[in-house]
């Protein structure tokens, strides 16, 4: 079993030990940010952090009204950046809380005014030391290159921390929830994806809304684990310049969990079927045309975890079959250092 197999396999019990253990960091967390609430917020991260980035991104839009952006950390090491940020809220997300730049883009926002908050795998940081507040991810030590579990850890604090700033009762009890189900969805039979994809060289990963940013992620676990030159795109994007590519064969993996956002995403699954594209297409029970089950995660806003946690497992099974090595993707590192 590759390491990504085992860790991935762990998420659901790591998720359940955090929710435990941060509930009262993050409610106090949360009752600060309502008595002062941010007019705005940014965050701060790379590679999978900065795709976890957008799924906070998009629920806080959703449920708080306030813009979200993700600043490239390039503009405060390289460009020097003038930052204003008084009443805004900065986020930063890193499994090590190492990297420089993701350090001193922090350390300028704190300056500028923001109040900081560093979501970390590794505790006492230099990332968190540079932040008001450090949240833990609890996931444990990861050692596979491609991150799973610590990308699941990243979306559960998320989702935890919005539920008590909003004091989302719905979304609480849904969140106690949620480790049975994550793990239900490790024991989903996702193999007609591996079948399809096995010969895959280029593909397209969809979703929309918050599954966006698991569509994101994919792409990016495609590339690392399977060299398979893979790209994401919302199912409203794709309708334009990206539908170029689709021709007969084209390999397209289609993520439609339950929600407002599924009606769109079956129809662009039979315009692409239409047109000669081999489309698997996730989604729950109730879609009788699906190539994968998914997992209800019990609220909307979780369903994007069950997804990536079902396409971790099965993404394993697929750089196996294709002789890969997830643990030790070529030219990576597991801890990048950039300024």
């Amino acid at each position: 079993m590759s390491l990504m197999l085992e860790e991935t396999r762990n998420a659901p019990e790591r998720i359940r030990g955090q929710l435990q253990r941060n509930a009262p960091v993050l409610a106090a967390l949360g009752e600060r940010l309502r008595l002062a609430e941010p007019a705005a917020a940014v965050t701060v991260a790379r590679g999978s952090s900065d795709h976890a980035a957008s799924y906070f991104a998009y629920q806080c839009m959703k449920r708080k009204g306030i813009p979200v952006a993700s600043l490239p950390p390039s503009l405060t090491t390289l460009a020097k950046a003038p930052w204003r940020l008084t009443g805004q809220l900065a986020l930063a997300v890193s499994q090590s809380g190492q990297s420089p730049d993701l350090v001193a883009t922090q350390q300028s926002l704190a300056a500028a005014g923001a109040r900081t908050i560093a979501l970390v795998n590794t505790p006492q940081s230099p990332l968190g030391a540079a932040s008001d507040s450090e949240i833990p991810l609890y996931a444990g030590e990861e050692n596979s290159v491609a991150a799973t579990k610590s990308y699941l850890a990243t979306l559960s604090a998320m989702a935890q921390l919005i539920g008590h700033w909003q004091e989302d009762r719905l979304l609480l009890t849904a969140l106690d929830e949620l480790p049975g189900r994550l793990s239900e969805a490790l024991a989903t039979d996702w193999s007609p994806a591996i079948e399809a994809l096995l010969h895959a060289d280029k593909m397209m990963v969809i979703g929309r809304g918050a599954g966006l940013a698991v569509a994101q992620e994919a792409a990016l676990k495609f590339k690392e684990t399977c060299a398979i030159q893979a790209e994401s795109f919302s199912g409203a994007e794709v309708r334009h310049g990206p539908m170029a590519l689709i021709g007969p064969g084209y390999p397209v993996l289609v993520f439609a969990p339950p929600g407002p956002e599924q009606a769109g995403l079956l129809e662009l699954t039979e315009w692409l079927k239409s047109v000669g594209a081999q489309v698997v297409l996730a989604s729950d029970k109730s879609v009788v045309q699906r190539n994968l089950t998914l997992v209800d995660a019990g609220h909307e806003d979780l369903q994007p975890l069950s997804v990536i946690q079902s396409f971790y497992q099965m993404v394993a099974g697929l750089a196996a079959a294709r002789g890969s090595d997830p643990d030790r993707p070529r030219h990576l590192n597991k801890i990048t250092c950039t300024l």
